[in-house]
C-alpha cells in the first residue's frame, strides 16, 4: 500500500487535509470516509490497511475544525456547508478514479451526516455505511444546555462547550482509549451552533429514513451509549433496502474494538454483495 496526503482548497480558500491510501494490487472500488466528533483522519490508519489488503481505495478529510484542516475546533458555520464540503470530497474522488464505483462510510457523527447527505442529495454512489451513527445523543442532553444552545445559535455561533463525549465508551481496549486521551490532534469541543445543527439533522434524517434509496450498511454496537440505540433501530425498521447488525456488548468504535477484524470482514463482505 501507498498513501498520499494533501491540502485542498474549498471555493472560499478554507484548507481542508486529506489523505488517500492506495492498494497494491488493481483497486475494486473507492471507500470515502468521514470521521466522528473530535477526531480525525489519522486514527483510521489501520482501517485503510485492511480495505488496502482487500483491494480498495481509502480516502478521507479532517472536517473542519478538526485535526490538520482549518477551522475553529469543534465549530461548523452551517449545516450546508458540511454537505458542500462532502459534495467536493466526493467530486474530487470520482474525478480522480473515474471507473470505479464509490461508497461513502461515516462514523458517528460522520455515519450521522452521510445518512442525512444520501437522504437529501440522492448522489450517485455504490452504497452507504454508517457505523453508530450519531442521530441522537445516547443520554439525552441536558435541557440547560439546549436552552444555553438555541440562544446563542444566532447571537454566538462559535460559542463552544464541552461536547460531553464519555471517552471510556470508545472502545473496550484500553489501548485505543489511552492512545485516544493522549492524541494532541483529538479536542472535545463543540459550537452551539454545530451541535444544535446536527441534533436537528438526526432528528430528521430519522423522520426521512423511509425515503432512502441507496444500499445502506447500518452497524452497532449493544454497548455503546455514546449514541441512542432507539434512534438507530428506528432508522433501521424505516429505511428500506438496510443491512441492520448489532454486535453484542461491543462499546462505539466498532473499527477500534478488539475483535474489529470481524467487523471490517463484515464491512467487506457487504461491498462485494454490492459489487455484484
Amino acid at each position: 500500500m501507498s498513501s498520499s496526503t494533501s491540502v485542498r482548497l474549498t471555493e472560499e480558500g478554507f484548507e481542508i487535509f486529506e489523505q488517500t491510501w492506495l492498494p497494491d494490487i488493481e483497486p475494486k472500488a473507492v471507500i470515502c470516509l468521514i470521521h466522528g466528533l473530535g477526531e480525525h483522519l489519522s486514527r483510521y490508519q489501520h482501517v485503510a490497511e485492511y480495505f488496502n489488503k482487500k483491494g480498495y481505495i481509502l480516502a478521507a478529510y479532517d472536517l473542519r475544525g478538526h485535526g490538520r484542516s482549518q477551522g475553529q475546533r469543534g465549530h461548523y458555520p452551517s449545516l450546508e456547508i458540511a454537505f458542500k464540503d462532502v459534495t467536493e470530497f466526493l467530486d474530487q474522488n470520482k474525478n480522480k478514479f473515474p471507473n470505479l464505483p464509490v461508497f461513502l462510510y461515516g462514523h458517528s457523527l460522520g455515519g450521522a451526516l452521510v445518512l442525512n447527505y444520501a437522504l437529501r442529495f440522492k448522489p450517485d454512489l455504490a452504497g452507504i455505511i454508517a457505523t453508530s451513527p450519531g442521530l441522537a445523543t445516547g443520554e439525552k442532553v441536558a435541557s440547560w444546555k439546549l436552552t444555553l444552545g438555541k440562544l446563542l445559535y444566532s447571537l454566538m455561533p462559535t460559542f463552544s462547550m464541552p461536547n460531553g463525549l464519555d471517552v471510556d465508551n470508545i472502545s473496550r481496549d484500553k489501548g485505543v482509549v489511552k492512545k485516544y486521551k493522549e492524541d494532541p490532534l483529538v479536542h472535545d469541543k463543540v459550537s452551539a451552533r454545530f451541535g444544535l445543527d446536527f441534533i436537528n439533522a438526526g432528528a430528521w434524517a430519522s423522520d426521512h429514513a423511509a425515503e432512502f434509496s441507496l444500499p445502506l450498511l447500518l452497524l452497532y454496537g449493544t454497548g455503546d451509549h455514546i449514541v441512542s440505540a432507539d434512534a438507530i433501530h428506528t432508522f433501521a425498521q424505516k429505511a428500506p433496502g438496510v443491512t441492520f447488525k448489532e454486535w453484542e456488548g461491543y462499546y462505539h468504535e466498532l473499527h477500534n474494538e478488539p475483535e474489529k477484524g470481524e467487523v471490517l470482514d463484515y464491512m467487506d463482505q457487504w461491498i462485494k454483495s454490492k459489487l455484484g
